[in-house]
């Protein structure tokens, strides 16, 4: 999958970022790997609900403004985060 840019906007300050999907993450790599600037700043993994969780911070990128992030990459996935990797029951 293609990396694609979010923009968060929170008390004028604006930031761009590019947002890459990695789906073969597991415990020691997160499955969304967040660049600023082409710097690598962050990373999120879904639980099994589909909500994103901060996984890394390396960019010491705020909280609230890691929070719009995840909502916007929550809303770029409609049919759910873990798609690629969920399983089909009997």
């Amino acid at each position: 999958m293609d990396n694609y840019p979010i923009t968060i906007s929170l008390d004028k300050e604006v930031h761009h970022f590019e947002v890459g999907e990695y789906p073969h993450h597991d415990e020691e790599r997160c499955k969304y790997k967040i660049f600023e600037n082409g710097a690598y700043v962050a990373s999120f993994t879904p639980d099994e609900h589909d909500f994103l969780h901060i996984c890394q911070n390396p960019g010491a990128v705020g909280e609230e403004v890691l929070h719009l992030l995840a909502d916007k990459i929550e809303k770029h996935h409609p049919q759910g985060m873990n798609d690629n990797i969920r399983k089909l029951k009997p």
